[in-house]
């Protein structure tokens, strides 16, 4: 089976051809090699998937005929992606959050003030 219609039909990807996309971006390896989307998989492969800022690691146990429901998805593949990815991830969400909302609008002159004193440097009096 094809890697792009395996990740599809496995549910990582919502059409085939976002996951064909994705493999003509380098963003696949299928045994730590970058691969195109025509390049077959068979079972004990081991593949790597970035999508959304995470780095999946996934082992192929059985080939399925056509897309799976979400329930039996976990016949056909073993997800041994570690732990840290996903933590990397909500950190990378934490690290985002700023106080004013988006779509607020243009700082008010009180928040200009605090940036402009944010980076100011301290003069030292000689």
């Amino acid at each position: 089976m094809r890697v792009d219609k395996y990740l599809w039909s496995i549910r990582y990807f919502k059409t085939r051809s976002i996951a064909t996309n994705a493999c003509k971006k380098g963003h696949i390896k299928v045994n730590e090699q970058v691969v195109k989307p025509s390049r077959d998989v068979y079972p004990t492969d081991k593949i790597e998937l970035r999508k959304d800022q995470i780095n999946y690691i996934i082992i192929v146990n059985d080939l399925p005929e056509s897309r799976v429901g979400a329930k039996l998805v976990d016949i056909y593949r073993k997800d041994i992606t570690p732990k840290e990815a996903f933590d990397a991830k909500d950190l990378l969400k934490y690290s985002k959050d700023y106080y004013r909302k988006k779509g607020v609008g243009r700082p008010t002159k009180k928040d200009r003030r605090d940036i402009d004193d944010f980076y100011e440097t301290p003069e030292e009096d000689i």
